[in-house]
């Protein structure tokens, strides 16, 4: 009978193999698939334009999503991805009339379903309606915005802050507009997709260095500076992906001497590091105008939805007046605005929310590895990946807890190199340890019955 086990296993490692395999090759082949010239390719004639350049079931972004979604019934795997959640989702949720563990939400301090967080916004839409109809600049202002904006500034100790509706559309439109193609924007190699995709519209020249590592930047200013004008750094207070952190004052240092300005993307780390939730700025005792952009994104610990640019009197005014990402678009929503403003202020009355969730990361993190669990790179702050080192692993696993009552994504390939997919884990401070122990548990369970 453990014969007959054990060959039944080997045999499904085989089928997992096998498929993954023919995965990446099919994979591989899309994403690498020459695109042909935008002209001299074909006549004039509408009968010779291959199908793959007139219908989006051709384009090879979605084959590349049909690739995926066809391993996955090969495997039996249900998609993990576009769940419904019933609730406030926060360190537990509900999905399907279930209640979970939840770590698939950046809920961190708990704000999201707080009643002093959704009775200010009840009482912002009750004053101002659902949203204020038009761009800031010309209709859109209420007093709620430069209300936030100032707690934010003040938060950073700067001259002033301007809010966005979108995260990602802040670094987009904040890198895309203020630099250009005699520009150089340098960023760590994990940045975040929106500060790339800031990079490629500003057409400045974009070089990565690697992570976190400040010598190797140190070392390309060296070489590089003296060929651009304006030179931008970028790295992140907390990666999002590995839940790790650069050595801030090192970076500090280095755009001091070589004149550059330096950014840095507090998505993750305002309201989960330092002694009062104050970011990545008050871990390390750095002064607010020591860095030249302060970015950070309204969604995760201020519990509302939007992004925030931070930082002296003429930066901000420059947005307000000439970034399209802000003067084009429509002002924050009151109700989200007024969010924010009510969990900015419990943040700073409720440290104890900041040392909770610390106390949970580092407990997660500690039981993690006592187990053996692999959690590459993270420092138990907030976000704990789970590597598994393959996307049909990563699946399984992520669809294995979820039959145990416990809710968390995989992270697969092309969005992570296939070594490196992984669970994503966000913890939050209304955690339990009990909870975390028996996810842990599980977690360590099912890695051996793979």
């Amino acid at each position: 009978m453990t014969t007959h086990k054990g060959v039944k296993g080997l045999s499904a490692q085989i089928k997992d193999k096998l498929i993954q395999k023919t995965l990446e090759r099919r994979l591989q082949q899309t994403l690498q698939s020459p695109q042909a010239p935008s002209q001299g390719l074909f006549s004039s004639s509408a009968q010779t334009v291959p199908d793959a350049f007139y219908r989006f079931d051709k384009h090879p972004g979605y084959q590349q999503i049909r690739i995926i979604n066809d391993g996955a019934q090969r495997l039996g795997l249900t998609s993990p991805f576009f769940k419904q959640h019933e609730g406030v989702a926060g360190a537990t949720t509900v999905i399907d009339g279930r209640e979970l563990i939840n770590y698939g939400s950046y809920n961190y301090l708990g704000f999201s379903g707080d009643p002093d967080v959704s009775n200010a916004a009840k009482a912002a839409i009750d004053q101002y309606g659902t949203t204020v109809s038009a761009s800031r600049i010309v209709s859109g202002e209420r007093p709620l915005h430069r209300q936030l904006e100032r707690a934010l500034a003040d938060l950073y100790e700067v001259d002033d802050a301007i809010v966005l509706v979108s995260g990602h559309a802040t670094n987009v439109t904040t890198i895309g507009h203020l630099f250009g193609p005699k520009d150089l924007v340098l960023h760590d190699t994990l940045i975040h997709n929106c500060s790339l995709q800031g990079a490629q519209l500003s057409g400045a020249k974009r070089l990565p260095f690697p992570h976190n590592d400040w010598a190797a930047l140190d070392a390309l200013l060296t070489e590089q500076r003296q060929h651009y004008e304006r030179v931008l750094i970028v790295i992140e207070g907390i990666y999002s992906m590995d839940g790790d952190y650069p050595d801030l004052p090192k970076f500090i240092d280095i755009k001091k001497r070589h004149h550059a300005f330096l950014m840095v993307d507090e998505a993750h780390s305002l309201g989960v590091m330092g002694q009062t939730g104050r970011g990545i700025r008050e871990h390390f005792g750095v002064a607010g105008k020591e860095v030249d952009i302060w970015m950070g994104t309204l969604s995760k610990a201020l519990a509302g939805c939007g992004g925030y640019i931070a930082g002296e009197t003429a930066l901000v005014e420059h947005l307000k007046f000439l970034a399209p990402g802000f003067l084009y678009s429509v002002g924050m929503a009151p109700p989200l605005a007024a969010a924010s403003l009510a969990a900015l202020q419990k943040l700073l009355q409720e440290p104890q929310r900041v040392h909770a969730l610390q106390a949970n990361g580092t407990y997660f993190l500690t039981q993690a590895k006592a187990r053996g669990i692999d959690t590459g790179l993270s420092t138990g702050l907030a976000v704990i990946p789970v590597i598994t080192g393959s996307s049909i692993r990563a699946a399984k696993l992520s669809e294995a807890l979820f039959q145990r009552g416990i809710s968390v994504q995989p992270i697969l390939f092309p969005a992570v190199p296939e070594r490196a997919a992984r669970l994503r884990f966000f913890l939050s401070c209304q955690h339990t340890q009990s909870q975390i122990k028996l996810t842990l548990d599980a977690v360590a369970e099912e890695l051996v019955r793979q």
